[in-house]
């Protein structure tokens, strides 16, 4: 496996891998894919990485965006969304995915990063759940924080452009 920043001929297999990621996970987020679309054309994305197999297809996807928090606190980002292929899950791709995206964002000058996921899995990259820091309709204990320099930031979390609309 490699990892490398997205290119634009990467573009159709992304949409591909996280449409039919977030459909098998039910996760309830049917919009990832279109959000990533958004986020690109709005130039959102911060960091967008691929995973390659051996012949150079994609098999997992992560993306990093800026966020704001209403405390003023800047150099935050999202992590969102992160798709490995079905069939390849449970590999340590998306982990590996996570740990080059860290290592980069921190490489740029990122404060920290906030994911909304399962805690049971972030937690092992150092995600923890931040009591005053929130996300409208967001259950608190999914939202996690990994603080890169000083402490995680209390308030209400904005994403970025695109994210969950228009861009």
């Amino acid at each position: 496996m490699r990892v490398r920043p997205e290119t634009a001929e990467d573009f159709p297999a992304i949409r591909a891998l996280t449409q039919a990621s977030f459909h098998e996970a039910n996760y309830g987020w049917d919009d990832a894919a279109n959000a990533l679309d958004r986020m690109r054309l709005a130039g959102s994305l911060a960091l967008s990485l691929v995973a390659l197999n051996m012949d150079e297809a994609v098999i997992g996807h992560i993306a990093f965006s800026p966020i704001t928090v209403s405390d003023g606190t800047t150099g935050w980002f999202d992590l969102a969304p992160l798709s490995v292929m079905a069939t390849r899950q449970r590999t340590g791709i998306g982990g590996s995915l996570i740990v080059r995206g860290v290592a980069e964002m921190r490489a740029a000058g990122a404060r920290g990063i906030v994911v909304m996921g399962d805690p049971a899995y972030y937690s092992r990259f150092g995600f923890q759940p931040v009591p005053d820091l929130t996300l409208q309709g967001a259950p608190t204990e999914w939202l996690l924080a990994l603080p890169l320099e000083g402490e995680a930031p209390s308030g209400a979390i904005r994403l970025s452009p695109g994210f969950l609309g228009s861009p």
